[in-house]
């Protein structure tokens, strides 16, 4: 059974870092692409970041470009997300996908 399970979200002042993580398991992860995701209240899921499978290959949308970092343990089946410089319009449910499936989301809120 494939499990997703993203956690490190929280209530932070805008300007702000968390740190994002994602535990996964049930499938071969150093072999799969891994993204994150994101899902604002009222609004549609939205691709927030990519990585390849080695780690050697990084995309963001624009919107995070310069403030968040997607990297990844495949020793130890995690996927990690920096977010630096949080903006309220961050605030959403993020979640970890391997492009198959989507996992438990932990929620980011970023208010003064």
């Amino acid at each position: 059974e494939v499990q997703l399970q993203a956690f490190g979200g929280g209530l932070v002042q805008p300007g702000g870092s968390l740190r994002l993580s994602c535990a996964a398991s049930g499938f071969t992860f150093s072999s799969y692409g891994m993204s994150w995701v994101r899902q604002a209240p009222g609004k549609e899921v939205e691709w927030v970041s990519t990585i390849n499978a080695r780690g050697s290959n990084l995309h963001y949308t624009d919107s995070v470009l310069g403030r968040f970092t997607i990297s990844r343990d495949n020793a130890k089946n995690m996927l990690y997300l920096q977010m630096n410089s949080l903006q309220p319009e961050d605030t959403a449910m993020y979640f970890c996908t391997n492009g198959i499936e989507r996992g438990q989301g932990t929620l980011v809120t970023v208010s003064s």
